[in-house]
């Protein structure tokens, strides 16, 4: 990218902060968080409703200068959906051609096909009890590797089942690492490891590290 097209990059942006990473294979890392605004999803068991609309507009090298201040190779760059933003790509590019190690939290609804190669896709696989089961762009698989991961985020028995189900049928463990973690506060870690541990599925079970250590507090 030429110095004349990074100017014109610009990205809205909801926070950015440094924080641990408390999901993925990535979880404990300090890492800088990235959060852009909006999203065209409404899960049910959202936890970041504050990043759907506002945010400010910053451009692109005032965004790469935030990120360089914290000092950290790590990178996560989430939302809301980034996705939605078509700056979120050469963002994405930029990052990796500064040295970064960088992952992207994506939905799973839009298209990750322009993502760059070197960016860790943490893409969700949106179960029935999030309400927008039908936005699952099934076309995504074709685009993940070992490198990246989908997470699946559970709130009761049934979407266990369905979760249980998808696996076998799109063989997901076959194409990148499968992470099964419960909505906080709706369905208990316990129970959820117990019917992992029951069907020996071939998954990792997470919790929400940043949650266990400080709560619900937004910029966490």
């Amino acid at each position: 990218m030429s110095s004349t097209e990074s100017i014109s990059v610009r990205l809205r942006l909801t926070e950015i902060f440094f924080s641990l990473q408390g999901e993925s294979s990535r979880v404990g890392l300090p890492t800088v968080f990235v959060r852009l605004t909006g999203c065209p999803l409404r899960c049910t068991w959202c936890d970041t409703t504050y990043s759907f609309t506002g945010g400010a507009w910053h451009t692109l090298e005032e965004v790469m200068a935030e990120v360089a201040k914290h000092g950290t190779p790590y990178v996560c760059v989430t939302g809301g959906e980034p996705l939605a933003q078509k700056a979120c790509l050469p963002f994405l590019t930029a990052l990796c051609d500064a040295g970064y190690s960088v992952s992207l939290e994506t939905s799973g609804a839009l298209d990750v096909s322009g993502v760059d190669p070197r960016v860790s896709k943490i893409m969700d696989l949106k179960a029935p009890g999030s309400g927008e089961e039908s936005k699952n762009l099934w076309a995504n698989l074709a685009h993940l590797t070992r490198a990246d991961e989908l997470k699946l985020v559970l709130a009761d028995e049934a979407d266990y089942e369905w979760a249980r189900a998808q696996i076998a049928t799109h063989k997901l463990t076959d194409l990148c690492p499968v992470l099964l973690s419960p909505v906080q506060g709706t369905l208990t870690p316990d129970r959820l490891a117990e019917w992992v541990l029951r069907d020996k599925l071939p998954v990792r079970m997470q919790v929400q590290l940043h949650k266990v250590i400080w709560g619900n507090t937004p910029g966490r």
